[in-house]
């Protein structure tokens, strides 16, 4: 599981680039930019917490894999609504806040796996 957590802050990074790159040169309303800007900003903050999810899964047990499922769902749900509405125009209801709500439940789960006593 450690190699999937690591591939996929991989993925999400590369992806934030990508996505960052197209939002600054290709968004045809500038009113979109700050839309797509913070989409990506979470989007990075979230690859790195998902490279450390990797790191300490060994360590961290199964609230570390929960973790970085929240993360990974959190990010596809978040960023993918706010992507929807920067590029597309495309309103998904409550699939933001329900992104967000799971990106905080992932740094929980992950802060809580941290206070577990070790084996």
């Amino acid at each position: 599981m450690q190699r999937l957590w690591i591939g996929l802050g991989a993925l999400a990074g590369l992806l934030a680039v990508a996505i960052g790159a197209v939002a600054a040169h290709a968004l045809p309303d500038p009113a979109a930019q700050p839309i797509a800007a913070s989409g990506v900003q979470m989007q990075g903050w979230h690859a790195l917490a998902l490279l450390a999810v990797g790191l300490w899964a060994p360590r961290g047990g199964v609230l570390a894999h929960l973790a970085g499922a929240a993360f990974v769902l959190g990010l596809l749900a978040f960023c993918g609504a706010l992507y929807a509405l920067a590029l597309g125009g495309v309103h998904l209801g409550p699939l933001a806040p329900t992104g967000g709500t799971l990106l905080m439940l992932g740094w929980a789960l992950l802060g809580l796996s941290a206070l577990r006593p070790a084996r």
